[in-house]
């Protein structure tokens, strides 16, 4: 017959038991658990006491498992671990699916770095990213943010500024050591982005060389930068972990600043939900 859960002992020691078995040391499953260790030892010799077994051998250094330990330690983890799945499965609050359409630079080299903080804050949310390849993907993807580059105003359309991109030319260390970069292979990046030529023409010089290299997307442009095939006009929000890691070279204290920028959108008219503002936080990187 099964055991009636009078016969168990309380959940409590039987949790203590599996933080201090896993530890074996009773101060670091105090720490864990937010008790003292005498509080742990307490509920231990409770245990042992009340299912007439000595579960650990005390030793002037720690505690190790006794067999009998060492044998029930296994099925405690298994039912706390069923117990912990079920009441997650039917008492956590529901995870809402929230999809972002972006291009693939965008998706892979500002939100995938964020996504570890967004799932640490808003753990009930689940994150699906679209990529937008061509302006005609937006009407194609019903997604709840689209990540638009342009001056902030859509019509029917809720903006955020995510970031005004910035360009500079960057090529791998070690590349235009000793030589002017303006004589490397130049990659460009097709798109409605500036480009070298708008470089070129800010900086009133003599009219660009031709890009020897050109690409459909930035994550392929960077891609061969970082391989050292050229010199990109590279987005500092975008290449600012390449940069801190030493993997790129800034080569112009210059920089192309540009009046528009990259917007995180939305239907005026969806009904907002209560994470959007701590989501788009998260996205967001605060103008200077």
């Amino acid at each position: 017959m099964p055991a009636s859960s009078r016969d168990l002992p309380p959940l409590e020691w039987i949790r203590v038991f599996e933080t201090a078995a896993r530890h074996l040391n009773f101060s670091a499953a105090a720490a864990e658990l937010g008790l003292t260790q005498a509080a742990v030892s307490q509920r231990i010799r409770n245990l042992e006491l009340r299912i007439g077994a000595q579960l650990f051998n005390r030793h002037p250094r720690g505690v190790t498992l006794t067999v009998q330990g060492e044998a029930w330690l296994p099925h405690v983890q298994l039912a706390l671990g069923q117990l912990g799945r079920s009441t997650a499965n039917l008492f956590a609050a529901p995870r809402r699916k929230v999809t972002l359409a972006a291009s693939s630079s965008v998706i892979g080299l500002w939100i995938v770095p964020r996504l570890g903080q967004i799932a640490a804050r808003l753990p009930q949310l689940q994150i699906a990213c679209e990529t937008i390849h061509t302006l005609t993907d937006y009407d194609r993807i019903e997604a709840d943010f689209e990540i638009r580059f342009g001056a902030g105003t859509w019509p029917g359309r809720g903006a955020r500024l995510i970031y005004r991109d910035e360009l500079t030319p960057l090529a791998a260390p070690g590349l235009a050591a000793g030589a002017d970069w303006r004589d490397l292979p130049l990659i460009a990046t097709s798109g409605p982005r500036l480009g070298w030529r708008d470089w070129f023409d800010a900086r009133g010089g003599p009219p660009e060389p031709a890009p020897k290299i050109r690409f459909d997307t930035f994550v392929q442009s960077l891609q061969a930068a970082l391989a050292g095939a050229g010199v990109i006009l590279g987005s500092l929000p975008l290449c600012a972990a390449e940069i801190a890691a030493g993997r790129l070279d800034r080569l112009s204290p210059a920089s192309l600043k540009m009046e528009t920028g990259y917007w995180a959108t939305w239907d005026s008219e969806a009904a907002p939900f209560r994470e959007r503002d701590i989501l788009l936080d998260l996205l967001t990187v605060p103008e200077a």
